[in-house]
């Protein structure tokens, strides 16, 4: 069974792509909210989540998945204080779906400003 890549336009090496699909599963890569140009959208976590889920949203799609589909995220922040106010947007950003998560603080990400980062597991069809 071969896989299908779905790429941004925001990879920044040859080996990784935003979303691969194999089966019935949905692969979402560690989503920051940089967009195409590697400005940091965003100017705290929960504006970050938004714009993150926003990112994933649109890579489920192109795989042929929905946010409903989503059975598993890991999230990345970089301060353990900010857990409630990711965990509310993306509650309200999920609308409803119970998902299994973990989330993880660690002491930086890729850039300066990068507050959150989230991959996502779904699965499509029966």
């Amino acid at each position: 069974m071969a896989k299908e890549l779905f790429p941004d336009g925001t990879e920044v090496t040859p080996f990784y792509v935003r979303a691969v699909k194999k089966g019935p599963f949905v692969f979402v890569s560690g989503t920051t909210s940089l967009d195409s140009k590697g400005r940091v959208q965003g100017t705290d976590a929960a504006e970050q989540t938004v714009v993150v889920m926003r990112k994933i949203e649109a890579a489920l799609k192109s795989a042929g998945a929905r946010l409903a589909d989503v059975m598993a995220l890991t999230i990345y922040v970089t301060d353990i204080r900010e857990m409630e106010t990711v965990t509310k947007a993306l509650a309200r950003t999920m609308r409803g779906s119970v998902v299994a998560s973990t989330l993880v603080a660690i002491s930086a990400l890729a850039k300066p400003g990068l507050f959150v980062e989230i991959e996502a597991t779904a699965v499509v069809g029966k």
